[in-house]
């Protein structure tokens, strides 16, 4: 039985990624390089797993693309201050936690990207409306039906599959290829000279 569930969940899991949206990762990708290349700060948000998926993401770029180089990535989750977090929700309303910290960090230009699988977590939608009214460039990375966040971000990046666990997965594989694909890219000579089409 266990086993049985065990493949199930596999071979869901290689239909999901099948659903990926290769157009708009292959965006994603390239906002991320754009956003090294020009200094920008890049903002990441999201509330339990997905929550661990910013954090996690942010650990990726901020060491594992940036360790050992001149030019760095500058990667913030806004889930990661606990303090921070927890005072806004506490004092204000956790609806705000994430809006409110952009409103002293964000510039122009930057890059944020809310994480939520249902596509609809309050400050995320806060935050990602914002942002977008305030000059940054906002990608919503959601699953299921995409939620009013694949309506909201300038560039969504919907896994449309109904299964939590298998958008997060997916959601962290994506970080996982930008690790990959962006340390291969910043390591070949050509690069330096090169932007992003």
């Amino acid at each position: 039985m266990i086993r049985q569930q065990f493949l199930d969940y596999c071979q869901g899991l290689k239909s999901a990624l099948d659903a990926i949206p290769t157009d708009s990762a292959e965006l994603f990708l390239k906002l991320l390089e754009r956003a090294y290349q020009d200094g920008r700060q890049v903002f990441l948000m999201g509330n339990g797993g997905s929550g661990s998926t910013a954090s996690h993401a942010a650990g990726d770029l901020n060491k594992g693309v940036s360790y050992g180089r001149e030019k760095r990535f500058r990667v913030i989750s806004l889930n990661d201050n606990m303090a921070t977090l927890t005072a806004y929700a506490n004092d204000v309303s956790y609806s705000e936690a994430f809006v409110e910290q952009l409103k002293n960090f964000l510039h122009p230009g930057d890059v944020v990207v809310g994480i939520s699988g249902s596509g609809n977590s309050p400050n995320v939608l806060k935050a990602i409306e914002y942002a977008n009214e305030h000059g940054a460039i906002t990608v919503g990375m959601c699953g299921f039906s995409g939620g009013k966040l694949a309506g909201l971000a300038q560039l969504p990046v919907h896994i449309p599959v109904n299964d939590m666990q298998k958008v997060e997965d997916i959601h962290m594989m994506l970080f996982h290829v930008a690790m990959q694909v962006l340390c291969a890219r910043l390591d070949a000579p050509a690069h330096a000279a090169a932007r992003p089409a």
